[in-house]
C-alpha cells in the first residue's frame, strides 16, 4: 500500500493510497460519510489480486480534510477525477459507498467515456430519506464508544462494527478540524432531514454496466430507494444487511466488485 504523497491544500488533488499492481486494471473505491479510504481494508487483499486499487479520501474526510473548495457531492466527483487524471488513470473501474456510491454515480454522469463498470453499495442520492440523525451523531463522536454506538445505529440489529475500523477512526478524528468539517458536511447533506436526491432519469443516462448492491435491513438508506431502478442496474439484495456492507455483507461485496472489474 503506498500514499500518492501529493500534497493536498496546495496541489489541490485528494490524498491517496494504492493496492495491486500498476498493470492490473484500475478499481477505484469511493468511502461514505465520516470515513475515509481505510473503510476497505478488510477486503483489500482479493481486490489488490485482480486489481490496482485507488482509495481517495473524499473532500473534508481522512488525510483530505484540509482539501480546498466545496464538499458539496458534486465538487467532490469534481476533485476524484481530477485527483485520478493527474494519477494518469484515464479509464477506470468505480465503485462507491454510501455518500461514496452518489459521489460515483455523479462521476459517471459527468465523464461516461472514462468508466469502465459502476458498482454502487447502498448508495447516496436514491431517494430523499435518510437517517439524518444517526449521521449527524456519527460525525461528532469522537470516542470510542460513543463510534461504537453510532456505527452500530447503521447496522442491522446485532451486527457490531469492527475493531479495526473504529481505532481508524479514532485516530482521524484527533483532528480538531475533522470534526468540525465533518459536522458541516452532514448539516448540508441532511438539511431539513432529508437528502438530495438524483432524478431516475439521470441514472438512465449511465451507460456503462452498473450493479447495486443493498441491504434489506440498511438503517440509513431505505431499501425501497433501490426500487424502480433504471433496467441496466443489476441490482443484489442481501437479506438481513444493514447500511455497513464492507462488514455486513462481505462476500457478496467482493463477489461483486470482482464480477464488475472481470467483466
Amino acid at each position: 500500500m503506498k500514499d500518492n504523497g501529493r500534497p493536498t491544500p496546495a496541489g489541490g488533488l485528494l490524498t491517496c493510497r494504492e493496492a495491486g499492481a500498476a498493470d492490473k486494471p484500475v478499481l477505484v473505491l469511493l468511502h461514505g460519510f465520516g470515513g475515509s479510504g481505510h473503510h476497505f481494508d478488510s477486503i483489500l487483499e482479493p481486490l489488490s489480486a485482480v486489481a490496482h486499487v485507488v482509495l481517495p479520501d473524499l473532500p473534508g474526510h481522512g488525510q483530505s480534510c484540509d482539501f480546498a473548495g466545496s464538499r458539496h457531492p458534486r465538487a467532490a466527483a469534481e476533485a476524484v477525477l481530477a485527483t485520478l487524471s493527474a494519477m494518469g488513470c484515464d479509464r477506470f473501474h468505480l465503485a462507491g459507498f454510501s455518500l461514496g456510491g452518489a459521489v460515483a454515480s455523479l462521476i459517471a454522469l459527468q465523464a461516461p467515456e472514462r468508466i469502465l463498470s459502476l458498482t454502487l453499495l447502498a448508495p447516496g442520492g436514491f431517494g430523499s430519506e435518510i437517517a439524518a440523525e444517526t449521521l449527524r451523531t456519527f460525525a461528532a463522536a469522537d470516542t470510542a464508544d460513543t463510534l461504537r454506538a453510532a456505527a452500530q445505529r447503521m447496522m442491522a440489529p446485532g451486527a457490531t462494527p469492527p475493531e479495526a475500523e473504529l481505532a481508524q477512526l479514532l485516530r482521524e478524528r484527533e483532528n480538531e478540524t475533522l470534526r468540525e468539517t465533518l459536522a458541516a458536511i452532514a448539516a448540508m447533506i441532511t438539511k431539513d432531514g432529508r437528502q438530495g436526491a438524483i432524478p431516475r432519469s439521470d441514472l438512465a443516462r449511465i451507460s456503462c454496466p452498473v450493479r447495486v448492491v443493498w441491504g434489506t435491513q440498511d438503517p440509513v438508506l431505505p431499501v425501497s430507494q433501490s426500487r424502480d431502478l433504471p433496467p441496466q442496474f443489476d441490482l443484489r439484495l442481501v437479506p438481513g444487511a444493514g447500511h455497513m456492507l464492507v462488514h455486513e455483507a462481505r462476500d457478496a461485496v467482493i463477489e461483486t466488485l470482482l464480477a464488475s472489474v472481470a467483466a
